[in-house]
């Protein structure tokens, strides 16, 4: 999970032991003192686990299933009508439940032999390297914790539904599972903090927010369109811009808010020519000349 949506709601663990998400105060949870125990208990069962150990076993309670139940019952026609085909596809052969919360051994066992990808637990905060870096083994992290019921259609910041019914299923694709696979081992070429914060954004506008021209209309690829009843109602009256790596790894965003701008792809190859050529040929050098170009344009 990213850095950047981590500095919303950051883990810490007091002297004691006891750990606690800070909410920012105009979170949907902040002023809920069972949701925010709530939160504490799922981010401390993922700060017990270790590496080799079954992914924590989390007793989701009734509003949170129900949450679960909402999303997927108010997406299922949405994906039809805006996901690309290859999400589609992947809908179908994942087959994640509908009815209940899964757990990421779960999720992990359905894309294992589809994909090769597993998932781990995730507190909250996980840096850019240790995130972007495990992608390149296929591995993702993600968080456990479902958002407010009281805005089941809305979340501030990436919980189990965008970590899983967002990335999961296009993990399980052959064309964008392959393209967080890039970006993660592009990421260990990147010795600069500044080139992997590019490389983030790069991967947000696309990865997270990317649209694309598919069979003639205007289809979401981006997890966090895909996972966002709000916005892939509306990502096609966002404003559109040709795919560019250097606007791309550089501008600032905001990922408490939907996205105003959005950057377009004219056809799936393109990504792959872009997006992907990008990941598997930036070095420090080759980001530092994007940077400098985008400065001086």
């Amino acid at each position: 999970m990213f850095e950047e949506a981590q500095l919303y709601s950051p883990v810490t663990t007091g002297a004691g032991g006891e750990v606690t998400v800070h909410l920012h105060d105009g979170h949907p949870g902040a002023h809920d003192p069972g949701y925010r125990r709530r939160r504490n208990e799922i981010a401390a069962a993922a700060l017990g686990w270790r590496p080799g150990q079954p992914s924590p076993t989390i007793d989701y309670r009734e509003d949170e299933q129900e949450v679960w139940r909402t999303v997927c019952r108010e997406l299922a026609p949405l994906h039809e009508r805006h996901a690309v085909a290859e999400y589609r596809d992947a809908l179908a052969r994942v087959a994640l439940p509908h009815d209940r919360v899964p757990d990421l051994d779960d999720v992990s066992s359905r894309l294992v032999g589809a994909s090769g990808w597993s998932y781990v637990p995730a507190a909250g905060l996980v840096g850019l390297r240790t995130f972007y870096s495990a992608l390149g083994d296929r591995v993702f992290h993600s968080t456990q914790y479902v958002r407010h019921p009281a805005l089941p259609l809305y979340t501030p910041e990436p919980d189990i539904i965008h970590e899983v019914i967002g990335h999961a299923h296009l993990l399980a694709t052959p064309t964008f599972g392959e393209l967080h696979r890039r970006a993660g081992v592009a990421s260990v070429r990147l010795r600069d903090e500044e080139s992997l914060r590019f490389l983030s954004r790069v991967f947000w506008f696309s990865l997270e927010f990317g649209v694309v021209v598919e069979d003639g209309e205007l289809r979401a690829y981006g997890a966090g369109i895909l996972s966002s009843y709000g916005e892939i109602e509306q990502f096609r009256s966002m404003q559109l811009r040709p795919l560019d790596l250097r606007e791309m790894g550089t501008v600032d965003y905001d990922i408490t808010k939907y996205q105003p701008v959005l950057y377009r792809a004219e056809s799936v190859a393109e990504i792959e020519a872009v997006v992907g050529g990008f990941f598997d040929t930036c070095t420090d050098e080759s980001i530092e000349e994007l940077r400098h170009e985008h400065a001086v344009a």
